[in-house]
């Protein structure tokens, strides 16, 4: 069951950065139609670029349940720490390299891409490696239900925090 799992995750890879990259003019797209805020981005800030890989992995994972949940008893462990990855990296890779240097697109696009890849294969791992304890899968549900509800909502109620700060007009969540 290893290749089909490995492939599963590989088309995952392609799924989230073209639905994400899909997802970063959905918005502007719609006119700005408020229920769209909650899966696409509306502003330039680091948060709304974040929900450019967390929704579209999430989708791919739900489609997962389904197909491959059974071949790891590591499911939701493993695929809630590869979606957590993807923020997590994005985060510290942009502020990173932005401490040094001016921010640039094509980096910017690379830290994405990159990310996907990190958080698909390191769920990828979790997924082969030998069963974890029982409770392992119930922080990985709870991790899911904490990322959902976040991205869910900070948009709506965006914090005064430079990561949900839109450089461009300078505001924080629905412009």
């Amino acid at each position: 069951m290893e290749k089909p799992i490995l492939k599963w995750e590989l088309i995952g890879i392609s799924f989230i950065i073209i639905a994400g990259g899909a997802l970063h003019f959905v918005f502007e797209l719609s006119g700005g139609w408020r229920p769209l805020a909650v899966i696409a981005a509306v502003n330039e800030s680091v948060w709304e670029h974040l929900k450019l890989g967390f929704w579209p992995a999430l989708i791919y994972f739900i489609g997962e349940c389904f197909y491959i949940r059974k071949a790891s008893d590591n499911f939701f462990f493993a695929k809630a720490i590869g979606i957590l990855l993807i923020p997590v990296t994005i985060i510290v890779l942009f502020y990173a390299y932005t401490a040094f240097m001016e921010d640039m697109l094509a980096i910017d696009l690379t830290i994405f891409v990159a990310a996907v890849v990190i958080g698909q294969l390191t769920g990828y791992k979790i997924l082969k490696i030998l069963p974890l304890p029982g409770w392992a899968n119930g922080v990985g549900i709870a991790l899911l239900v904490l990322m959902t509800a976040a991205f869910s909502t900070l948009t709506y109620h965006a914090l005064e925090w430079p990561i949900f700060q839109d450089p461009a007009g300078g505001g924080y969540g629905i412009p």
